[in-house]
């Protein structure tokens, strides 16, 4: 990981900037899957309307077929219900874990709060076993704090 104010600062550029929330998440995506060589997926997860479930947003990585989740199911899902973040370090480590492909290897998801409720997440794969410190969590939890800015 580089510069970890670097990487801050440009998070905050970007949910300032004079843009629609999906131009700005997708930057979002695209930046931190760019800046990060470890993070191999990286998308976001919002709650369905009312129903327990989540929906895929924007996200940079191959495309999977987890465009809806219950809560509950998998790393997302239990996020979506424990309202805390979720570091997988090996994924095979998990009974319940929904496998987005068989090059994932690890996960981290850090969940979006606006005004105390959990109103999605921030989800990244990695195909290294492994990767993630306390400085993902801080850039993560920083991202999530700035998109509840704007969404």
């Amino acid at each position: 990981m580089g510069n970890l104010q670097n990487l801050k600062n440009r998070i905050t550029e970007i949910s300032e900037e004079n843009s629609t929330k999906e131009e700005k998440l997708q930057q979002i995506c695209d930046f931190l899957a760019s800046e990060i060589s470890y993070y191999d997926w990286v998308g976001f997860y919002f709650k369905n309307g009312d129903k327990d479930e989540l929906k895929l947003a924007q996200y940079n990585g191959e495309e999977t077929e987890h465009t809806i989740i219950p809560f509950g199911k998998g790393i997302c899902g239990q996020v979506a219900v424990s309202n805390k973040n979720f570091v997988v370090q090996d994924v095979k480590e998990q009974t319940n874990y929904i496998s987005c492909g068989w090059k994932v290897k690890s996960e981290i998801v850090i969940p979006i709060f606006v005004n105390n409720e959990n109103i999605g997440q921030i989800d990244i794969d990695s195909h290294t076993v492994n990767p993630f410190t306390a400085k993902d969590e801080e850039l993560l939890e920083f991202t999530c704090e700035k998109v509840a800015s704007f969404v």
